[in-house]
């Protein structure tokens, strides 16, 4: 490094040490909320900071701003940033870094790569670096005198890398930021904000409280779930899940799923060749419901599909359509349709049947019906409570991966159950939680049937209960 760009950066050092945001205002034209500021300056003077809050209230904003203060104002600094996805540390996290660096004062002095911001000159000693929470290995390695661990979505890494990252911070400075939306009731995060409280400097942060957060939006979910409903609680307030007991799957199994990679690094980041392509369609006509028809391909679901006010022979082509590009997309020689065949499903389901026919495709079209007996009949009322258990297992195991959508995430989260008088479980029925004041779960229903067991799937796991006569598929 030549004798200028050293003498910016000593002063750099001299005068922000511990003001992150002065630097932040000055250098990087970045204006913190009053939480913000509050963060800033309790990391600025302390080893560990939890910040729990609503979504949209500047999370990421504050995360990149303290990254890029610390690796100008520590000399020889390295910081670790990491996120439970590639998808959130990449193209998010990662991404705000670069936006505040390129229009900062400092821009000149860091070199930005996709996995790396260093100091010009200094690219072994003095960095931060991208690595995703997927091994404790990741986060192992590193030993500085000042050195800062950046946890984004800290609710959902994994407890056995969160150890591995404090058994990292062992120098005289080295400091921890941890953010995320509250989503489990157990963990280091969740730790941080109770029983280790006294360890941490905790903020909770509604966003109610944001200027960056849409008003719009957090109306839109209280309106739809409940001011005391988990997504709200989580999304909204910044509060972590009561997870009632009436609940059919709990919420923080729901973001889970949001916040993992299924075929991460042990699969080289591809999706297996054998991994079965399956279509589940949830048919709305008209009114306030909408269309859903969910892909997916083994245990991802890569995004849904949303219609509305569309007649059925519009559905139709759709889903066709749909599934002709899949299979190209993925090198699949087949693939499988479920459809909620029940009131205008049915309409969809024989227009699909004719295509397939007619063409000559290699796609299986499957009715289902909710209110049809269950392959499990001694536990289950009827299938469309038993496909429910399902993705309710799947959830559990943590063995599928969600798109982040928050309608999808509070459908899937606020359904109840009961046990009937002769012992077996009940969902609530749509009308039942409209009363409620929820709308119907049509994205839910859409990703429960892509991964209802149907057809030979079913044969495989209860022979008895065809050679019973009972429909696999309701």
């Amino acid at each position: 490094m030549s004798n200028k760009p050293y003498k910016v950066m000593v002063d750099l050092i001299d005068v922000y040490w511990d003001d992150p945001v002065a630097f932040a205002e000055d250098i990087l034209s970045f204006h913190p909320d009053v939480w913000q500021r509050d963060v800033l300056n309790d990391l600025a003077g302390n080893p560990f900071v939890s910040v729990r809050s609503g979504q949209g209230v500047g999370k990421t904003s504050v995360e990149a701003v303290a990254v890029i203060w610390y690796l100008c104002c520590r000399p020889n600094s390295k910081i670790v940033c990491t996120a439970p996805t590639r998808q959130q540390l990449n193209d998010v996290l990662w991404a705000e870094i670069a936006k505040w660096m390129e229009s900062s004062l400092v821009k000149n002095f860091l070199k930005w790569t996709k996995t790396k911001v260093y100091m010009a000159g200094n690219e072994e000693r003095w960095f931060a670096t991208a690595r995703t929470a997927t091994k404790p290995e990741n986060m192992q390695g590193f030993h500085e005198d000042y050195m800062l661990f950046v946890v984004d979505e800290a609710s959902g890494v994994a407890d056995n890398i969160m150890e591995a990252i404090l058994g990292t911070l062992s120098g005289a400075e080295n400091k921890l930021l941890m953010c995320g939306n509250p989503t489990r009731t157990s963990g280091v995060f969740y730790d941080s904000h109770h029983r280790d409280r006294g360890d941490y400097k905790v903020h909770k942060v509604s966003s109610w409280d944001s200027s960056r957060a849409s008003k719009e939006n957090i109306e839109r979910l209280i309106r739809r779930y409940g001011e005391d409903s988990d997504v709200v609680r989580v999304r909204v307030y910044g509060d972590f899940p009561k997870s009632e007991p009436d609940t059919f799957i709990h919420l923080e199994k729901v973001e889970a799923a949001t916040m993992r990679e299924v075929y991460g690094e042990e699969y080289g980041f591809a999706i297996p060749e054998d991994a079965p392509l399956e279509i589940g369609v949830d048919v709305a006509r008209f009114g306030d419901d909408q269309t859903v028809i969910c892909p997916r391909i083994g245990h991802f679901v890569p995004y849904l599909k949303t219609y509305s006010k569309q007649d059925t022979m519009v559905t139709a082509g759709n889903a066709l359509m749909l599934a002709k590009a899949l299979m190209l997309e993925y090198g699949r020689p087949s693939c499988v349709i479920k459809i909620d065949d029940d009131g205008v499903g049915g309409g969809v389901t024989d227009r699909l049947r004719e295509v397939v026919y007619e063409e000559g495709l290699h796609i299986d079209v499957i009715d289902c019906h909710n209110g049809g007996r269950a392959i499990d009949s001694d536990h289950y009322e009827n299938w469309g409570t038993e496909s429910w258990a399902t993705i309710r297992d799947y959830l559990h195991d943590g063995e599928i991966q969600l798109p982040d959508d928050e309608d999808l995430v509070g459908q899937l989260s606020t359904r109840k159950y009961r046990i009937t008088s002769k012992g077996k479980i009940h969902l609530e029925s749509k009308d039942d939680m409209k009363k409620r004041g929820l709308r119907s779960p049509d994205r839910a229903d859409a990703v429960v049937l892509a991964f209802a067991k149907t057809g030979k799937e079913a044969l495989d796991d209860d022979v008895a209960a065809l050679l019973r006569g009972v429909r696999v598929h309701g």
